[in-house]
């Protein structure tokens, strides 16, 4: 059954009339008609059955037929913390395979080290979107805007917190022994660079566990997807 991103729709909805541009999707790529069933999902869980009642490259327009909400999907949370690579697709490939693998939040870290100072949020939500339908979930993770990693550091919680560097002369343990138990789990990832020991220094006096990932040396958007997919090999059973 063909799925529909619609993050406006009530529980409540008995009817519902899909964006144009999910409009143009449905009707004239698709070419579903009237009388088909779709499935609608608003990113937080809900799920709606509808049949569609009016089809249209501009309006289609849905009769709901049912409404659940399913509960978090795993047990437990992963937030990855990334420096955006110079060049993006790299980038919005790890947006995509990460939330096929299951993530629930990343944010975009801009460090010393950094190369690129911008990013385009709206196309990494879209490519999210994408991702999410594609691979039949039902939350929608959190994409947080480029953040300085200083302004990080003060939020991010100490306990279950790690980071991945490859700074010679500091201890680190593998992330695979260090992970128990259904937690929030956030791990940081450094750019191309890699963290600066001066940025390495502040995470471990705030109390951030140093953590390896192999013996290997990992492209950034690699190393953030073999962290999230660490999580689900050892949690998600």
């Amino acid at each position: 059954m063909h799925v529909f991103f619609t993050p406006d729709i009530f529980s409540s909805s008995t009817t519902y009339v899909l964006s144009e541009e999910e409009s143009k999707h449905c009707a004239r790529v698709l070419r579903l008609g009237v009388g088909d069933l779709v499935q609608l999902i608003d990113g937080k869980g809900g799920q709606f059955l509808g049949q569609i009642a009016e089809a249209t490259p501009k309006k289609t327009t849905l009769q709901i037929l049912e409404y659940h909400s399913s509960e978090d999907q795993w047990a437990f949370k992963v937030h990855i913390a990334v420096a955006p690579t110079k060049n993006l697709d790299r980038m919005e490939w790890f947006v995509e395979k990460a939330v096929e693998v299951g993530i629930d939040e990343i944010t975009f870290l801009q460090c010393a080290r950094s190369e690129r100072k911008a990013l385009n949020l709206e196309r990494l939500e879209k490519i999210a979107v994408s991702a999410m339908k594609q691979s039949l979930k039902t939350h929608l993770p959190r994409l947080h805007p480029l953040t300085k990693y200083t302004d990080f550091l003060k939020t991010v919680p100490v306990e279950n917190t790690f980071i991945a560097h490859l700074v010679e002369g500091s201890e680190r343990h593998s992330l695979v022994k260090s992970i128990s138990g259904n937690n929030h789990y956030t791990v940081l990832i450094g750019p191309e660079g890699d963290f600066s020991p001066e940025e390495v220094q502040l995470a471990l006096a705030k109390g951030i566990r140093p953590v390896t990932l192999g013996s290997s040396r990992l492209r950034t958007e690699t190393a953030a997807l073999a962290a999230c997919h660490t999580f689900h090999v050892l949690l998600d059973v």
